[in-house]
């Protein structure tokens, strides 16, 4: 849980209550987001797909797991079953067996066959690109919903995952727990043509930095404006020890690939990921 931050910028463990202004708020926002976006000019969707369908489907499967563990999987699944036809008809022990290492497999199954079956019965096979019709379809929310038209579609919108929800609350943008109400609050913060690329930077600060248990404030991009500051390690040695992925310490090539090839990000970290043991 987010602390407030008091005079010294001790955070006291209660949930940030900001007595700023609306305009003070939104101008703070804009400038953590600013600081991301120089942080991480190579963020981009972290699960891998060439297409609507396999990023729906992706989407749907990296509910409690990793998106590493998601992009692994995929890649088997997908070469089995490549569209909503073939995987509406799928074994479901074959399938189940290849979705295992997700977690809650047997229920991913199902869902994702309902998911596939009802593509091909009202949508002739294809993802459908409006909200309306995404958040039908079976275990499709509004956040898959706006990963899938941000990322597939090019639609605006802003993808409220656990890390997203976390990093929103201690940045004091909302008070909220419930997602389509931070969705909402943030919205009010940032122009709409930012909304993707701000979900992305978002994700990629709390998977790398603000961690949900142990968050490395002492190596934080965005500790001058967050009213958080102290709720994790504040000295910078030990916090520079917590970062993760292309942060980590010893990942400095990789970190320097990224801020080299930007537009190569994903590919970038595919092949990083292959190496990984």
């Amino acid at each position: 849980m987010a602390g407030a931050r008091t005079k010294t910028g001790q955070a006291t463990g209660m949930p940030v209550v900001s007595s700023e202004s609306v305009l003070a708020l939104k101008r703070r926002a804009r400038r953590i987001h600013r600081a991301l976006a120089e942080k991480y000019p190579y963020a981009h969707a972290e699960l891998d797909f060439r297409n609507p369908f396999e990023l729906l489907v992706a989407t749907v499967l990296s509910a409690q797991t990793t998106d590493v563990t998601v992009n692994q999987v995929t890649k088997v699944l997908f070469a089995r079953w490549p569209d909503a036809r073939a995987l509406a008809e799928a074994d479901p022990t074959e399938l189940e067996a290849i979705l295992k290492p997700t977690g809650f497999f047997r229920a991913k199954a199902k869902n994702v066959q309902a998911l596939c079956t009802r593509l091909v019965d009202e949508f002739d096979g294809e993802v459908p690109g409006r909200m309306e019709e995404l958040v039908t379809l079976p275990g499709v929310g509004r956040k898959t919903a706006n990963v899938v038209l941000a990322n597939a579609f090019g639609v605006p919108g802003i993808s409220v995952d656990t890390h997203f929800a976390r990093l929103a609350k201690r940045f004091g943008w909302t008070q909220s727990e419930d997602p389509v109400q931070i969705e909402q609050d943030v919205a009010e913060l940032f122009e709409r043509r930012d909304w993707t690329m701000l979900s992305h930077r978002v994700i990629f600060h709390g998977r790398r930095v603000c961690h949900a248990r142990k968050p490395a404030c002492g190596a934080c991009p965005v500790a001058t404006w967050c009213p958080s500051y102290g709720l994790g390690e504040t000295d910078p040695i030990k916090a520079a020890k917590l970062l993760k992925y292309e942060l980590a310490p010893g990942s400095e090539e990789l970190l320097e690939q990224y801020l080299a090839e930007q537009h190569r990000a994903a590919e970038i970290r595919m092949a990083s990921q292959k190496r990984t043991p």
